[in-house]
């Protein structure tokens, strides 16, 4: 048979090539064979949207395919979720404006929208893990994660009242609390205060490399922080610019008690990932956060990508870095199809 390099006139090259990697990717069943990272349904953590009421499921506008959940609905979602063998959910509440202040005083209410959704999963699903955030920002008039003195957000003062969410929290059955707010000192704080109301199995989860990111503008709608927030977040999370930072915040909530640390946001942030996981090897986390999410549902959308392809690619992309687990909007969505084989 004559080559296409032939019929050019071209002569073809005599390759002296011992080593031919295009052996291990003629087939399918020869790249699963060699795969190196590969993404189950035990890499899922599921983040949810909680609102007041019942029978209710709100879209996201920003997030096309994410909806806020009322309790009862919530629970029939989670239902799903566990079939689907999703290891863990993660809460968050959109709070009533009304019942926002500057203290965040909701987050301590015993009976808050996060502390009622805790008991609720935890009745009809009591096998799937629940995390819970702490952090002011869903609960304060002005829309950070801590009490402010003037612009300034008051670090000390700030670690009290979260500790006494964090146990709020566990109280009502939270599995794992995951301190998001970047103040210093919290997660011994919050580590101490478990302790010492016999809450020693509650995990922590730290978001130990939270950045200052743009990325985050959908999940502020989605939590309704949006219209409240003061300035912005650049005097407690960390500058984008920052790499060894990073390592020396995880060193400190190691040090302080966490049993697992996360990189926030994803993508843009792989190398931190890799930088953590090969320093410390310690259980690592990212969140795909919303920008990413909305990204690539907007590209998707708009027939410019393979969406199911670049969700399962992004995936594959925080295992790669290592990620023992990902925070995902495309949870469900992404556990559906394994289920089946895809």
């Amino acid at each position: 048979m004559t080559s296409s390099a032939h019929r050019f006139g071209i002569e073809t090259p005599k390759l002296d090539l011992t080593h031919r990697p295009r052996r291990n990717r003629k087939s399918d069943w020869a790249r699963r064979l060699v795969r190196e990272n590969v993404v189950t349904t035990n890499d899922l953590i599921w983040p949810v949207f909680v609102i007041d009421g019942e029978k209710r499921r709100q879209p996201v506008s920003a997030m096309p395919g994410v909806e806020r959940f009322s309790v009862d609905e919530l629970v029939r979602a989670v239902v799903h979720a566990a079939k689907l063998e999703i290891p863990a959910i993660a809460l968050f509440p959109n709070t009533d404006p009304k019942l926002r202040d500057a203290s965040g005083s909701e987050a301590l209410r015993e009976h808050n929208l996060i502390a009622t959704a805790c008991r609720a999963i935890k009745k009809e699903v009591p096998n799937i893990g629940i995390i819970t955030d702490v952090a002011l920002d869903p609960y304060t008039s002005h829309g950070h994660d801590g009490v402010m003195h003037g612009e300034e957000i008051l670090n000390d003062e700030t670690v009290a009242i979260l500790v006494a969410q964090a146990l709020n929290q566990a109280r009502a059955g939270a599995d794992v609390i995951a301190p998001s707010d970047m103040m210093d000192g919290r997660v011994a704080a919050i580590r101490a205060g478990l302790d010492s109301e016999g809450f020693e199995s509650v995990q922590i989860m730290a978001y130990a490399a939270k950045y200052a990111s743009a990325f985050y503008g959908p999940f502020r709608e989605a939590v309704g922080t949006s219209a409240t927030l003061v300035g912005d977040k650049r005097t407690y999370q960390m500058d984008p610019g920052n790499s060894d930072e990073a390592l020396r915040e995880v060193a400190a909530d190691l040090d302080e008690g966490a049993d697992m640390v996360m990189v926030k946001p994803g993508m843009p942030y792989l190398d931190i990932v890799r930088r953590v996981k090969e320093t410390f090897s310690v259980p690592t986390f990212a969140y795909q956060v919303s920008g990413e999410y909305a990204m690539i549902m907007a590209a998707a959308q708009n027939g410019w990508i393979d969406g199911d392809k670049a969700i399962l690619e992004s995936l594959t992309a925080f295992k790669r870095a290592g990620c023992n687990g990902v925070l995902t909007y495309f949870a469900v969505q992404i556990a559906e199809k394994l289920q089946k084989g895809l």
